[in-house]
């Protein structure tokens, strides 16, 4: 018996054309301290900023996004190394993704159940069997990069709900496994195994942290998003902004540049998505698994100042790439506060060099864990001195 069919295929979502796709990342105002920053006519205020339900590619009202090609005729270079990033991907169209381009036919068993996840032209179906009876939908959106990152994770449409796949690709395996936060036990049964339902309110959570322009208020307007984080998803809408810069108003930028914003305000900011301390209080998460929430970590160090920008997400990483991933790389970073042995001490160094070493400090200072079910370690943003047998905390 075979299920699904027409019952099954998620409502037309109308779709931008290439240049919409290809764009980069849409954002917010918000005000830090007493400071008041206008963007595109709306000013967020700083109670927005500490909101677990906002992120920053939420879409203001009237707001007017220009695409990619726009911001790139001033801003060439961060245009095109923030295209080329990983959160430039972090939502896909099935015929768009990655992993379905390398992989056309991914396959899966769990007990009785069997999962093959293939692509035919522009169509990608994901089919669960236990033998008997058959559930075949199409896969509406793939989220995550999957490629050289944690991997990929389908959104899928059934019986009038959208579910999470049971199942995900894992970039650390090269194939399928069950998705991270899903049970690992045989499914109860075949509407079971297909994934979880996705509540309406996490549906927007995801499309927020995933793309530009998702969101706006508490409605998903899934017909005017951008797939991934484009510029105007950290910086806002560029419409007024173009329009000022070519009626000569330089000072009129009606844009926000989050480097500007305070250690603190930027960890809260980078935090929407990546997860700040309400966000893990409020989900009451433990331990390891806190790990991959580096907003949240990098406030717990001990020697995190809201006010100094050395120790803020900016200081060592450039939003427009992906992270570096040699430990070298960041030692400056390190020596910019604990400076080298021998040498005298600059006014702006507060702590001490290291006396063990000064090269690859993050190895050591900011450890990597795998987490159980993910197929990747990730860095552990709370700098601290490890010792052996301590816990993560």
């Amino acid at each position: 018996m075979k299920k699904g069919g027409a019952n099954s295929q998620a409502p037309r979502l109308p779709r931008r054309g290439s240049k919409y796709l290809a764009a980069i990342t849409l954002a917010v105002c918000l005000t830090s301290g007493s400071s008041r920053v206008n963007c595109a006519g709306q000013t967020i205020t700083r109670k927005q900023i500490d909101r677990v339900d906002w992120q920053p590619t939420q879409a203001i009202p009237s707001a007017h996004y220009v695409g990619r090609e726009a911001c790139a005729q001033c801003h060439s270079r961060e245009a095109a190394e923030q295209q080329s990033s990983a959160m430039a991907h972090a939502l896909q169209l099935p015929a768009r993704s990655n992993v379905l381009e390398t992989h056309p036919r991914l396959i899966f068993n769990n007990g009785p159940y069997g999962y093959t996840i293939a692509r035919s032209g522009d169509q990608v179906s994901y089919t669960v069997s236990d033998g008997a009876s058959t559930i075949s939908v199409p896969v509406s959106w793939a989220f995550g990069y999957g490629i050289g990152e944690v991997g990929q994770t389908y959104l899928l449409y059934y019986n009038g709900s959208y579910y999470e796949s049971r199942v995900s690709f894992f970039s650390g395996i090269d194939r399928l496994d069950v998705t991270l936060g899903h049970p690992t036990t045989v499914p109860k049964s075949l509407v079971d195994a297909i994934g979880r339902e996705v509540k309406p309110e996490e549906l927007r959570a995801c499309f927020g942290c995933h793309s530009t322009g998702a969101v706006s208020g508490a409605h998903l307007q899934a017909d005017k998003l951008v797939p991934g984080i484009t510029c105007e998803g950290c910086h806002g809408p560029g419409g007024e902004h173009v329009a000022a810069m070519q009626a000569g108003k330089s000072r009129e930028r009606h844009i926000l540049n989050p480097a500007r914003l305070t250690p603190g305000d930027l960890v809260k900011f980078c935090g929407a998505c990546h997860r700040t301390g309400a966000h893990v209080k409020e989900i009451q998460a433990k331990g390891v698994i806190t790990v991959r929430f580096q907003p949240y970590r990098l406030a717990e160090s001990a020697c995190f100042n809201p006010r100094d920008r050395r120790i803020s997400c900016l200081a060592c990483h450039n939003p427009h790439q992906n992270p570096q991933s040699e430990p070298a790389f960041y030692d400056s970073k390190c020596q910019a506060c604990h400076g080298i042995r021998g040498a005298p001490p600059a006014p702006q160094r507060a702590a001490p060099s290291c006396p063990v070493s000064e090269s690859r400090c993050v190895i050591c200072h900011m450890p990597k864990y795998m987490i159980a079910g993910s197929h990747f370690k990730f860095t552990d943003h709370k700098i601290r001195v490890v010792r052996l047998g301590d816990n993560v905390e």
